[in-house]
């Protein structure tokens, strides 16, 4: 039970990590007053460097010790594919969504402390994820697609032993992707841990619930197609980590085990 605790909170030490680094770099390059902002007048270019940032970020923690350790889910929707794919039990699972939740909660309030009143200018505004101008259907859809992709690829990446080890490269990858192209439709969050993060000290709920509903939904339909395919049904023995290794345990003990086929 000591060994869970331990990476329960490597899970929530990892998103808060996450989230003091992705507001810092916003604000670097996003402020007015930033000589980035000043040099950089594309805001497609910013958010390039953003994404580079973020992704480079989640690879880092990833590829880290704690992130080797835990599997740096980071994400509820990444846990609850992962649960329903039968690789964490029941109570891993909601421990990690709760670590996850404080977490992130936690990092923002740091991020408060270090940025203060600045965090709240509009061009940070506590990096919120808030439906983008084309509106909420817009951006549910987005997030959707997203998550669909996202897991996608880290299931056909981490079933192949020649690319498992990339996984986590390839997702970072993706995400920076992500954030350069979709974040105006709506915000790019993919995570509802890390909605919230934003939206409990900035007081902003706008469309929250889309980002509660829409990650876990395409993460899961991603879950269900690739083990719904004849070609995938006898495969499971996917990994519940984003860096599938043998340096460290599972989590879970009926990770690494065969699942019988529906």
């Amino acid at each position: 039970m000591v060994k869970n605790i331990i990476v329960y909170a490597i899970e929530a030490l990892c998103l808060g990590i996450f989230m003091v680094v992705a507001t810092l770099a916003t604000a670097a390059i996003e402020l007015p007053t930033s000589p980035i902002y000043q040099a950089i007048s594309d805001p497609l270019l910013r958010r390039l460097l953003i994404g580079i940032f973020v992704g480079m970020t989640a690879i880092s923690i990833i590829y880290s010790p704690w992130g080797k350790r835990s599997g740096a889910h980071l994400n509820p929707a990444v846990t609850l594919t992962f649960w329903r794919l039968k690789k964490l039990r029941t109570i891993d699972a909601v421990f990690y969504i709760l670590s996850q939740c404080l977490g992130g909660i936690s990092g923002m309030w740091i991020a408060v402390l270090l940025l203060g009143k600045t965090i709240a200018d509009p061009a940070i505004n506590f990096i919120v994820t808030v439906p983008g101008v084309a509106g909420k259907s817009i951006a549910f859809g987005a997030e959707f697609l997203l998550s669909l992709g996202l897991m996608t690829l880290v299931l056909q990446v981490s079933n192949r032993p020649r690319l498992s080890q990339l996984t986590g490269v390839f997702s970072g990858i993706l995400v920076a992707t992500y954030i350069t192209l979709e974040a105006p439709l709506s915000g790019m969050s993919i995570n509802p841990a890390r909605s919230l993060a934003s939206a409990v000290p900035a007081g902003i709920w706008n469309g929250f619930w889309i980002y509660c509903i829409a990650p876990p939904l395409g993460m899961l339909l991603a879950a269900e197609i690739y083990f719904n395919s004849s070609k995938n049904k006898t495969k499971r023995q996917i990994c519940c980590k984003l860096c599938p290794n043998d340096t460290t345990d599972c989590i879970s003990p009926i990770c690494c085990q065969t699942v019988n086929s529906k």
